[in-house]
């Protein structure tokens, strides 16, 4: 199930709506990664722990799958000739000189506009030459890499307010990224540090890696009422083939596998066949909604997510939408912190 959402039974856009107070939208990040609090929901029943906590919660053998992504400086600021403001989100850089970004300005630009980035001998131009559904297609007259490196900024979601600092360098940033080509950044593994990751392994867990590049699509609002039509941006994952097999090995033993993250669930749901996951790269569109058949993932390590938004959605694939319901009404009761910098959940598998 590469392509589209199951039907969901009919749930509407707003099923998936909660009432969140401003001030537990998290603005920066805590200045210890694994003092973030952890929700375990596991059936009906909800536990407040710390992230720290996460060692005792996991058993040998256990297989934990982390999204190796790192995010690049995709935010430009520029300007028109004519002097108009232009903000630019690049989603996938196609070559040296070639880029597809949303583009953020008063007037829709038409082919042939051209975007000025930097001043001086820093400027770089982009000329738009085409458009992919929200996506146009920019040719820069410079390196596209070594633009984004020397102007670019962090690209911080739309709900936090500050101006990206080089402290969001840092923590926008998990601390085993290493393979450049995400707009946003997989939050789940935000809360992961090396003595925690070596206190996992000393545990007997087992540590493996996959890529999803996340794009501008995680920004992008549901904006239909039926939430089958809604259309995923496509995002670029890949299995290694030591990754597959130990997932694999996992499952055929009855051990669990655990997600870090949607962005890990997503790239495993995606190159799952007939319970086993495939090795290999290649692009997805999946959207998990209500009535999905998850086939590899037992246990999903995963922050708070917006309202109504295509993640809330898949949690509640995963758990059960009245649990989810419950789940974050808990937290916001008890005060959680949400989003890209906030806590996070531990979320054990609905039974089917």
């Amino acid at each position: 199930m590469a392509g589209q959402a199951v039907d969901g039974g009919g749930l509407a856009l707003a099923d998936f709506d909660f009432e969140l107070p401003a001030e537990l939208i998290a603005q920066h990040p805590l200045p210890d990664r694994a003092a973030s609090r952890l929700l375990h929901v596991s059936g009906s029943h909800v536990e407040d722990l710390l992230f720290a906590d996460l060692p005792r919660l996991v058993s040998p053998g256990e297989v934990l799958v982390f999204n190796d992504t790192r995010v690049i400086r995709a935010r430009l600021l520029g300007r028109k000739p004519s002097g108009g403001r232009v903000e630019a989100l690049v989603e996938r850089v196609l070559d040296d000189r070639r880029a597809l970004a949303l583009l953020r300005t008063s007037h829709r630009p038409k082919p042939g506009t051209t975007i000025l980035f930097g001043d001086g001998d820093e400027r770089v131009a982009a000329t738009v030459t085409g458009r992919d559904d929200d996506l146009f297609e920019l040719a820069f007259s410079a390196d596209v890499w070594a633009t984004l490196q020397r102007l670019g900024h962090v690209p911080l979601p739309p709900y936090i307010a500050h101006a990206d600092t080089a402290q969001d360098a840092e923590r926008y940033q998990t601390v085993y990224a290493r393979r450049p080509g995400a707009v946003a950044a997989p939050t789940a593994g935000l809360h992961f540090t090396p003595a925690l990751l070596q206190a996992l392994r000393a545990r007997g867990v087992e540590c493996v890696f996959v890529t999803l590049h996340v794009g501008a699509g995680t920004f992008q609002p549901v904006r239909v009422d039926r939430i089958a039509e809604h259309r995923m941006h496509a995002e670029r994952y890949e299995i290694p083939l030591e990754s597959a097999a130990a997932i694999n090995a996992a499952r055929a033993a009855g051990r669990p596998v655990t997600a870090v993250g949607t962005t890990s669930l997503r790239a495993l749901e995606s190159a799952a066949e007939g319970g086993l996951v495939r090795d290999g790269g290649g692009e997805t569109r999946l959207f998990i909604t209500p009535g999905f058949r998850f086939q590899v993932v037992d246990r999903l390590i995963t922050n708070f997510h917006l309202p109504r938004s295509t993640l809330l959605m898949l949690v509640a694939a995963f758990v059960g939408l009245q649990r989810i319901r419950a789940a974050y009404a808990h937290a916001v009761a008890q005060r959680y912190r949400f989003f890209s910098y906030g806590d996070a959940m531990l979320l054990e598998r609905e039974p089917r």
